[in-house]
């Protein structure tokens, strides 16, 4: 079993590249990966499962202590990127499929990643969590009312669709996973250390799956779509520092909210553009998930030489858990 964890930490700490290598060998070799496509919904249901296994009591309380700074993240979240998103659609006057895959990804809630990019950052890590934790609650009515408010000008929107999608894809696997917690206790926490291998191979495997089924069109359109994301995600975590910044929060609480703000849920994003719109749609989540897995170490590593104020250090679960 250590052995296994031993694994699971090295894989989860060279996520970007497995990502990157394998869409890679997915865009040149896509007849090897197609058939992943029908398993992208239950694939990202593993990976939420996952996190209501790791879930606790303390990151929900976290939102009790300080609901204010955590609302400040959760407006920023659901604010910055879908305007964002919006903004450089219409700006670079995309493809209706491009353009509603950028503000699909826009809508989504924060990744779990960026909870590890936050500790890495020297943030707030209790923080990053209650952020992540209350969006992704939040996201089967907000992510599907904001897609309906944006994206409705470029293709047809069913809200109410997609607020199932959600609840079947992100909520139930997470309540199954609190479920377990509660009931299987310590054998959860043998598990947990192989959550970050279980997360990645899913991961990989979703990103793979829409390199390979969107080839051709990622060949003609590819560029375009990776320099919106790159502006997209890049704006994102500037705009979340000055937002933190204008809201007097401290250098780490700084730190989380860039990371939280410019960090998406890019699976889900993946799953809603390919169960409602076209596998077109999925590309920009699925180059987002490569990109924001290479900027957002960059990042961490930039700000590590951001002199955190005293006391005010990363804390929380990822920390406990190094």
């Amino acid at each position: 079993m250590q052995a296994i964890a031993r694994l699971s930490s090295f894989v989860g700490k060279t996520f970007a590249v497995w990502v990157l290598l394998f869409a890679i060998l997915a865009f040149f070799s896509p007849d090897h990966f197609r058939w992943i496509a029908p398993y992208i919904v239950p694939l990202l249901g593993i990976i939420m499962f996952g996190m209501g296994l790791t879930l606790s009591k303390n990151d929900f309380a976290e939102v009790f202590k300080r609901p204010g700074t955590v609302m400040i993240g959760v407006l920023g979240q659901f604010v910055i990127m879908p305007g964002l998103a919006w903004l450089l659609s219409t700006a670079l006057q995309l493809p209706p499929e491009i353009a509603v895959g950028v503000i699909l990804v826009g809508c989504c809630p924060g990744g779990t990643a960026s909870n590890v990019m936050a500790f890495l950052a020297r943030g707030d890590v209790a923080l990053s969590v209650a952020i992540t934790s209350v969006t992704t609650l939040l996201a089967p009515v907000v992510t599907p009312a904001l897609i309906y408010l944006l994206a409705s000008q470029w293709l047809e929107v069913s809200a109410p669709a997609m607020f199932w999608s959600i609840v079947q894809v992100v909520v139930l696997p997470i309540i199954l996973g609190l479920i377990a917690q509660s009931l299987l206790k310590e054998k959860v926490k043998a598990c947990v250390d192989v959550l970050p291998l279980v997360s990645v191979i899913a991961i990989v495997a979703i990103v793979a799956a829409v390199v390979a089924g969107s080839q051709q069109k990622i060949a003609t359109s590819g560029l375009l779509i990776f320099t919106v994301v790159v502006l997209h995600n890049g704006l994102g975590l500037l705009l979340g520092y000055w937002l933190a910044k204008l809201s007097g929060l401290s250098v780490a609480q700084r730190k989380t909210l860039s990371i939280e703000v410019g960090m998406q849920n890019s699976g889900l994003g993946v799953a809603l553009a390919s169960a409602h719109f076209s596998p077109l749609a999925a590309v920009p989540s699925a180059i987002f998930s490569v990109w924001h897995n290479i900027s957002g170490p960059l990042v961490a590593t930039l700000f590590q030489r951001f002199k955190n104020e005293p006391g005010k250090a990363a804390t929380g679960r990822a920390a406990a858990a190094e």
